[in-house]
């Protein structure tokens, strides 16, 4: 897979995906990230890139023209992509995006190729999103200064999602959020620690005990802290008679 990064500050990015999990990825060749500069595809000699908004109102947003120069010169005979379900996708990192979760990440890596902007200021020219932007993301309900740390997230997700690149094959089905329930709890040695002790089923050696107390935990465990994401989750009668011994007992 391959990620092209549209930015005003690729300086940001210094060291982030030069450790762990992404740098072996990249050094595997199962991805290639690619960093562009939009003051690049200016055409001034002050290399601007933003300017002040059209009747009025704060802050200063991000022209057109360069975010389109860039995104073309990118792509190049590719072209720009218009369909969501493409091999290609341009994404418009922005609040008013859709929410990015675990299956937006999947998603996501089925594609080949992700080209991300990231927007600055006040914001970025409307006509990006209308008539470039394949899709729109955001990462949460907050502000941030720019869109390159969500670009960050987003690579980071996908990543660890296409296969080989992590250590264990399984290791993304055991995840928090992959079936939209939270992970059980972990724990190692020792198995005592200022008196706190390790779960003895987690020493009793019982494999088929053991998975089932972490399916339990996991059920748990979303139930008190993420009961939104437990109505999405697929529950057996197991899991739903689980649930309704243990919260009837808590309360």
């Amino acid at each position: 897979m391959r990620f092209d990064i549209l930015t005003l500050f690729p300086g940001l990015f210094s060291g982030v995906f030069e450790e762990s999990i992404i740098k072996r990825a990249v050094e595997s060749g199962l991805v290639t990230i690619a960093l562009h500069n939009i003051r690049d595809y200016t055409t001034d000699k002050h290399h601007i890139t933003d300017d002040e908004p059209y009747a009025g109102g704060g802050g200063m947003v991000m022209k057109v023209e360069p975010i389109f120069r860039a995104a073309e010169a990118v792509l190049g005979e590719e072209g720009v992509p218009t369909d969501r379900d493409g091999p290609t996708q341009i994404i418009l990192l922005t609040p008013a995006g859709r929410l990015f979760n675990q299956s937006i990440a999947r998603e996501l890596a089925t594609r080949e190729r992700l080209l991300l902007i990231c927007g600055r200021y006040e914001g970025v020219d409307d006509r990006v999103r209308e008539h470039l932007a394949s899709d729109e993301i955001s990462v949460g309900d907050y502000v941030l200064s720019g869109g390159e740390i969500p670009a960050m997230v987003i690579v980071e997700a996908v990543t660890r999602l296409l296969p080989g690149a992590l250590g264990d094959p399984l290791a993304t089905v055991q995840d928090s959020h992959f079936q939209s329930l939270l992970e059980h709890p972990h724990y190692t040695r020792p198995a005592e620690f200022r008196g706190w002790a390790v779960p003895e089923i987690l020493l009793s050696g019982h494999h088929a005990e053991v998975a089932r107390w972490r399916r339990q935990q996991s059920l748990l465990r979303t139930a008190q802290r993420r009961p939104d994401l437990l109505a999405r989750a697929e529950l057996t009668d197991e899991d739903r008679e689980f649930l309704q011994r243990a919260l009837g007992a808590e309360q």
